[in-house]
């Protein structure tokens, strides 16, 4: 249901091994000295509560870079639950217009939850904000401080944290490797093109993406270069 991947500086990965590895988003546990972080959460159709229940004992306080079906679909198993001020109407409130589950088709899903489940219907259960992020708030988790990174274009909301220690940076869809959507209902391209400068300027480490493999400032320099040039863009065929 679901892998487990150990990176340094005591972040895991976990991936949904319901969900096709071409659509599943990377839940990142951040473990911290006083309460652990969840980065995204997946489609939520399996206990991830349950999962992370099983890597720590200290509270969890879970964020979300954006209200996407693909990483907004666990969020309602946590108490604390975090996002951008933008996107808390959807967070709320979601429809399959609104989460972008009309891309779905029946080839996302590797094995079904339930006998009914039916992914032509589906949609997250609503998981109202505790509260909101915005640029330059800091999440703090005791011994670890990250800085949250206002940074539109894939979505209004679309938000990173960056741990500037390490050079850790979790970037969600504003930033990953492989084609990037931009063609979205909310999508603004040129804002996609300042926020992926924005990553480009920081003394980066480890980028630790919404979507596939890490990677560090040189591939996310390249990944960016490629965008612009149209080579990593939905709307450049």
């Amino acid at each position: 249901m679901f892998k487990t991947q150990s990176f340094d500086h005591g972040v895991t990965r976990l991936l949904e091994t319901d969900i096709s590895a071409d659509w599943r988003c990377n839940i990142w546990h951040v473990r911290g000295r006083d309460r652990d972080l969840i980065i995204d959460t997946g489609f939520g159709l399996r206990s991830l509560s349950g999962a992370v229940a099983r890597l720590t004992e200290r509270p969890v306080l879970a964020v979300c870079t954006h209200s996407h079906h693909d990483h907004a679909g666990g969020l309602c198993q946590f108490d604390q639950r975090l996002g951008h001020g933008l996107e808390a109407d959807i967070f709320a409130n979601p429809t399959r217009q609104n989460t972008v589950c009309d891309l779905l088709d029946a080839s996302v899903i590797r094995a079904r939850p339930s006998d009914d489940f039916d992914i032509d219907t589906w949609c997250y259960q609503p998981a109202p904000l505790t509260g909101m992020v915005d640029d330059g708030d800091v999440i703090d988790l005791g011994d670890r401080r990250f800085q949250v990174l206002h940074l539109p274009g894939h979505s209004p909301g679309s938000v990173a944290l960056w741990e500037a220690e390490t050079g850790t940076v979790f970037t969600g869809d504003a930033l990953y490797d492989g084609v990037l959507y931009d063609h979205l209902y909310h999508s603004v391209p040129e804002q996609m093109i300042e926020s992926l400068n924005r990553l480009c300027d920081l003394p980066l480490s480890v980028v630790h993406a919404g979507h596939f493999d890490s990677f560090g400032r040189d591939r996310a320099r390249q990944i960016t270069a490629e965008y612009l040039s149209g080579q990593r863009s939905m709307l450049c065929p």
